[in-house]
């Protein structure tokens, strides 16, 4: 087996590794968030290396930053929701009977 042929096996088998991956993330969302929350959480120790906490860090997902100002509601600083009103461009249905 020549090593273009190799190269060509490694490639393909990463960008079949990316797509499954990247679809994963799109159909299965909550299932993605905790699975890269759980890996984050055991990479970003500090008795790991520089390396393997940058990598926690970066698999971290935006919903486990617990951010201020991110919409997630976590540390109570958003404030209570407004009630919702109601829309003024919306009109009930009427059914009227048939004119004959």
């Amino acid at each position: 087996m020549n090593t273009f042929a190799v190269v060509q096996a490694v490639v393909i088998g990463l960008l079949v590794l990316g797509s499954a991956v990247y679809a994963f993330g799109k159909l299965l969302p909550g299932v993605s968030t905790r699975v890269r929350a759980g890996a984050s959480a055991s990479l970003n120790k500090p008795w790991r290396a520089s390396w393997q906490r940058s990598l926690g860090r970066w698999l971290q997902p935006k919903q486990a930053t617990g951010s201020c100002g991110d919409g997630c509601g976590s540390c109570g600083s958003c404030g209570p929701t407004p009630p919702k009103q109601a829309r003024p461009d919306v009109q009930p249905l009427e059914f009227r009977p048939r004119q004959r």
